[in-house]
């Protein structure tokens, strides 16, 4: 089974957050999303999708693109899980919402996503990322707590199926 960790980056800290991953997964990829061909893409059986959330709760440029593309493909065999990066202070009502979106689009063509989070021990007041008491993802918080990173990461890789 292929792994990749496919990230959208503007500033640093998610492609930093995947790095993370990566120590995680070893034997997987980790990709920038901006450049990869369909055939990259299609190539792997499981895809861990990073992106920030960016102004008023958007993906990340570079996912958006690439969020296009990845929507013309059959990835019916694929599993997904996601990790999204957000500012629980300075954005407390669009906490991880670039994430929330990407799920969203994925869920609605009925591709498996794996992964969710509970929400507990995060201070957000609303977020698309957010299904009853859990994220769809990993959500992190960069900016305010780095320090719980490595925890939630660590937790959060062991759950997965892959």
């Amino acid at each position: 089974m292929q792994t990749a960790i496919l990230f959208g980056s503007s500033l640093g800290n998610t492609q930093f957050v995947a790095e993370k991953i990566h120590k995680h997964i070893s034997n997987a990829t980790c990709l920038p999303v901006n450049d990869l061909s369909v055939a990259q893409i299609t190539s792997f059986d499981n895809l861990i999708l990073g992106t920030s959330t960016w102004g008023v709760g958007n993906l990340q440029d570079d996912f958006e693109l690439f969020v296009d593309l990845l929507l013309t493909l059959d990835m019916s065999k694929t599993t997904f899980a996601l990790f999204g990066l957000g500012d629980q202070h300075t954005y407390p009502d669009t906490f991880c919402n670039g994430m929330g979106k990407l799920y969203h689009l994925l869920n609605d063509k009925g591709w498996r996503i794996v992964g969710s989070t509970s929400v507990d021990g995060y201070d957000f007041s609303e977020s698309e990322a957010q299904i009853d008491e859990q994220f769809v993802g990993l959500a992190l918080d960069e900016d305010n707590e780095p320090d719980l990173s490595d925890i939630r990461i660590e937790k959060w890789v062991k759950n997965l199926p892959f």
